[in-house]
């Protein structure tokens, strides 16, 4: 059969869900597929995990999210009740149609699943097997072996099978005059001038396999430090108050510390007007992109597709054997992939784009969009 059915059923859907069952960063990655899907008079709600929907409120292509714990993502414990309620909850709302955005090492079909008992007629996604009647229109995934794409590039291509595309490609961030004003309240308590340019280090990841070490931060605030110009501001969440503590202490404190003490549109407030963002491959880095803030992405080779986009940047890593492992661990235990990172290149890659200031187009090195 035809993998991908005429778009004309896909016109007259109104209220769509789109599935993304990830992180923040992820989310974030699909906001211009989320833009493609948008016309007058749809709906849009996400259906995500709770790490996702914590960008829905600075996401203007979201109507509304339905949180869920799928237990076919990592991490998540069987709950069978709570999936219950979760399909009981897509029924009520009355979908016209569902898509299903996952990286390529993802199967779609649980979702599809889910989606299928919710009574959700239309129901699209890649997927590297026939699905049946799981999806009513599916992409055959070519991914890895045939191509290679930037997530957002994937995404995209998703949509615009069903006829759903966009001229603004941008990821979507959007930053509340509240968080602004809050956000330059910390900085100031924090001894930061927010008159004065400044560089956000953001030195956590969630995984561990994606952590520059903090003794490489540390060499790289210094270097910085010694080239006056620009404040640090170190962000985190309050788990990293005592790596970023640490790293401080090590560099002769050359920067103020914000860990635990913004919300999430805060530090989206604080990375909008930065000079530049420092950061290994995590949320923040996506966020950057979105407001057009260049980055210096400290990018742990796991995957190859999660680089910043459309946004002057840096990706800095040192090639291993062990390439996009897709692992959070590093299966080897070694992390040369960002331990032999030097510093100093950190630092340079640092001033180029300080000297170059900031042009919003610039797609990421490691993957071309």
């Amino acid at each position: 059969m035809d993998p991908v059915k005429s778009s004309a059923a896909w016109d007259n859907a109104r209220r769509i869900l789109a599935v993304r069952l990830d992180n923040l960063g992820d989310v974030l990655m699909t906001t211009p597929a989320l833009r493609a899907l948008r016309r007058p008079g749809r709906h849009i709600t996400l259906l995500a995990s709770a790490a996702g929907a914590a960008i829905v409120p600075f996401v203007p292509e979201i109507d509304a999210a339905i949180l869920t714990a799928a237990p076919w993502m990592p991490n998540i414990p069987p709950d069978p009740e709570s999936l219950l309620e979760t399909a009981a909850a897509l029924r009520a709302g009355e979908f016209d149609a569902a898509v299903i955005f996952t990286v390529y090492s993802q199967s779609p079909l649980p979702a599809a699943f889910l989606c299928w008992l919710a009574d959700i007629p239309l129901r699209l996604a890649h997927c590297r097997e026939n699905p049946y009647h799981l999806l009513s229109d599916w992409i055959p995934d070519p991914e890895p072996h045939e191509v290679l794409r930037h997530e957002v590039r994937r995404q995209l291509d998703l949509v615009a099978a069903v006829g759903c595309t966009t001229a603004d490609e941008r990821l979507s961030f959007r930053v509340c005059p509240e968080d602004a004003v809050r956000a330059v309240a910390k900085l100031q308590a924090a001894g930061i001038d927010p008159e004065e340019p400044w560089i956000v280090v953001h030195p956590g990841a969630s995984a561990p396999s994606r952590r520059y070490p903090p003794e490489h931060f540390a060499a790289v605030a210094d270097r910085l430090a010694a080239s006056p110009g620009h404040q640090l501001v170190f962000t985190g969440e309050a788990g990293d108050r005592d790596l970023i503590a640490a790293i401080l202490d090590r560099a002769g404190r050359p920067g103020a510390s914000l860990a635990g003490a913004l919300s999430l549109g805060e530090l989206g407030a604080v990375i909008a007007p930065a000079a530049l963002l420092i950061a290994n491959n995590t949320g923040p880095v996506h966020i950057a992109a979105a407001l057009g803030t260049p980055v210096v992405d400290l990018y742990a080779l796991t995957n190859p597709q999660h680089g910043p986009w459309r946004v002057q940047n840096r990706v800095l890593y040192h090639d291993v054997p062990c390439r996009f492992c897709y692992r959070s661990i590093c299966p080897q235990g070694h992390h040369d992939c960002l331990r032999l990172l030097d510093p100093q290149r950190v630092a340079e890659a640092a001033r180029e784009l300080l000297e170059q200031g900031a042009d919003r187009s610039t797609p990421a090195r490691l993957i071309p969009p």
